[in-house]
């Protein structure tokens, strides 16, 4: 009885401080750690995947000529690109968040969102005006859509809001939004710097953003945001790889990491905005320089992975 009991309480310690050395604050360094577990769709190998029928369809509708672009590194109206996010410890007091739009299918709170959170674009920006929380202890994240604070942060209005135990991820509802337009998580989609520099690998899957999608989604996805019906253009969710024929040898630095890792897990489509827009998050020590290279990268060097059942309604 006591060797049990121990036992179960070495595993609630463990539980409850999954990554105790990771540090806290805005942009934290996370180590290069994946977010999702070893087996989930953002960390899958894709490279043997079979391509989909409508491959060079969609490729054409979203821009075979047009180059892949990097939606971070770089400062924007006076902000950093790219969506920020923020570490908190698991006793970080939690704050009620007030949803408009799509309380229905948002995950109620109170989130633990600090008062300083970093807003996606800045304070005053009137975008997407994203919020992301991770919880370190708990392997828990937290992500608002059009975030803003009231009362100095002691409380939040959002668009959208959802919740990832990152420990065991659970897909949304069907047709159910997130702080996404997919209805996916957003961080374990965005690169960061201490992988794409630090660990100097890319494991996972990243986020993409097209101007016209279709009003479809496919797995892992959960949603769409379009009124458009046209087979030929992008569903939510659709993944599309680097074809392995293309020849990396010429890249160098941030820029080969990221396209060896886009011929290995590809990237998923979870939002509107610019076309091949990679989504990444902010850091002081992104060169930009060292990833201006993948806009050499056209639309016809890519594949769309085989989709799964596609939902229309």
């Amino acid at each position: 009885m006591k060797t049990a009991t121990l036992l179960l309480c070495v595993f609630t310690a463990c539980a409850l401080a999954q990554h105790p050395e990771l540090k806290t604050g805005p942009n934290a360094d996370l180590g290069g750690a994946l977010l999702m577990p070893a087996g989930d769709e953002w960390n899958r190998d894709v490279s043997k995947d079979e391509v989909d029928p409508l491959s060079d369809a969609i490729i054409a509708a979203i821009g075979a000529e047009k180059g892949l672009h990097e939606d971070f590194g770089l400062v924007w109206q006076g902000q950093p690109g790219g969506i920020p996010y923020y570490v908190v410890s698991g006793d970080q007091p939690k704050v009620p968040v007030i949803f408009r739009e799509a309380k229905d299918e948002s995950d109620p709170g109170p989130y633990p969102i600090p008062p300083d959170a970093w807003i996606e674009g800045g304070s005053q920006s009137d975008g997407d005006r994203h919020v992301l929380v991770l919880d370190k202890d708990n392997w828990k994240l937290y992500e608002i859509y059009r975030a803003f604070p009231l009362s100095g942060g002691k409380e939040w209005q959002a668009y959208s809001g959802s919740v990832f135990d990152l420990k065991a991820p659970k897909p949304r509802p069907a047709g159910w939004t997130s702080a996404d337009a997919a209805g996916l998580p957003i961080m374990p989609g965005l690169a960061r710097y201490d992988e794409i520099c630090g660990t100097k690998k890319l494991a996972h899957a990243l986020r993409f953003t097209v101007k016209k999608s279709r009003r479809a989604y496919v797995p892992p996805a959960t949603h769409f945001a379009s009124p458009h019906k046209d087979d030929n253009l992008p569903p939510m969710g659709m993944r599309v790889r680097l074809k392995a024929s293309f020849d990396t040898s010429r890249f160098s630095g941030a820029a080969k990491v990221i396209l060896e890792g886009l011929k290995t897990h590809g990237m998923i489509l979870a939002d509107n905005g610019g076309d091949w827009f990679i989504s990444g998050a902010p850091d002081d020590r992104w060169h930009h320089e060292e990833l201006l290279p993948i806009r050499q990268v056209k639309g016809r060097e890519l594949e769309v992975v085989k989709m799964g059942p596609m939902t229309t309604r």
